[in-house]
């Protein structure tokens, strides 16, 4: 469980400087799977500063996914939201007000009733068929992306955020369909062709919402598609379990981490900006109503723009 929530706590740090760094990067193809794009945020140091973070990340969840249900795991990083929205705030120079705090705290109350209820990872081995099917639907997640990147600015970065979340949950699924490391075992397991085609999907999607959507809209699409689905997948065909008598708790414990996960997807990334007074050319402070006396400042071009209900 402390690789799991350290695993968030590496996504979800890694997902704000990404963001930033996709938003100083031009576009490329526009492709919901927009390669040139991945190429040139490469050259940023925030970019690779986030993947480093991300490779921490997922050789932490690999610890996890080995001992902990899915279901565990995938509600522990959809705590990567609240993360994000924690971090946003002193690198985008914003602030969380009382609500968003309340949100946090929900994701860790969920976290914690899971961690007292959930179980050991279930032992059933995944069937040919599934092994196949993950494979499959990894291709799908990958040719949907570069559909999807046609969508308006509102929609697309939902859309290709939910995408990444497909992405990131076949690795999940495909973590536990990987019965041995050797080079013959990799190489005849459709499992591990799915690892490898969903992560890459999930970095492309979640690279091109993240240039034109807010980071917390793109990582809410990415927190649903990588809990709920292999949640399903590891209680129905892999067996995961409760320990006895408090499915009940884990139930709740799911529910709350996704939920105030998802509350958050509400988050303003950036701070309110300043209506300039026509009288005196001086700008008025949004949420205070004041008149700070000072010229209104042009934005920065690293700031996210705020997404507001």
């Amino acid at each position: 469980m402390i690789c799991a929530l350290a695993s968030a706590v590496c996504f979800g740090t890694a997902s704000v400087f990404q963001a930033v760094a996709a938003r100083d990067t031009s576009p490329g193809s526009g492709s919901g799977v927009d390669a040139r794009l991945l190429l040139r945020v490469l050259t940023q140091w925030r970019y690779l500063l986030g993947l480093a973070l991300d490779g921490l990340g997922f050789l932490l969840e690999l610890v996890a996914l080995r001992t902990l249900p899915i279901y565990t795991v995938g509600a522990a990083l959809a705590a990567t939201l609240a993360v994000t929205a924690v971090v946003a705030a002193p690198v985008l120079g914003v602030r969380l007000r009382r609500a968003e705090w309340l949100a946090v705290g929900v994701v860790c109350g969920g976290l914690a009733l899971l961690a007292l209820s959930s179980g050991a990872e279930g032992h059933r081995a995944g069937t040919p068929a599934l092994r196949i099917g993950v494979l499959v639907f990894a291709v799908a997640v990958l040719a949907a992306g570069a559909l999807a990147g046609r969508l308006s600015d509102r929609s697309r970065a939902a859309v290709l955020g939910l995408g990444s979340g497909f992405g990131f949950g076949v690795v999940e699924v495909a973590v536990r369909l990987i019965d041995g490391f050797g080079p013959a075992d990799l190489l005849t397991n459709p499992a591990s062709y799915a690892l490898l085609i969903g992560g890459a999907a999930a970095f492309l999607l979640l690279t091109s919402a993240f240039q034109r959507g807010a980071v917390t809209t793109a990582t809410a699409g990415m927190v649903i598609g990588e809990t709920l689905g292999p949640a399903v997948v590891g209680v129905v065909w892999l067996g995961d379990r409760t320990r006895d008598g408090l499915a009940p708790l884990t139930v709740a414990g799911f529910a709350l981490a996704v939920a105030g996960a998802l509350a958050l997807a509400r988050f303003g990334e950036a701070p309110a900006t300043a209506a300039p007074d026509t009288d005196t050319g001086t700008s008025t402070d949004a949420d205070a109503g004041t008149d700070t006396g000072t010229p209104a400042s042009p934005p920065d071009s690293t700031t996210v723009p705020a997404e507001r209900p």
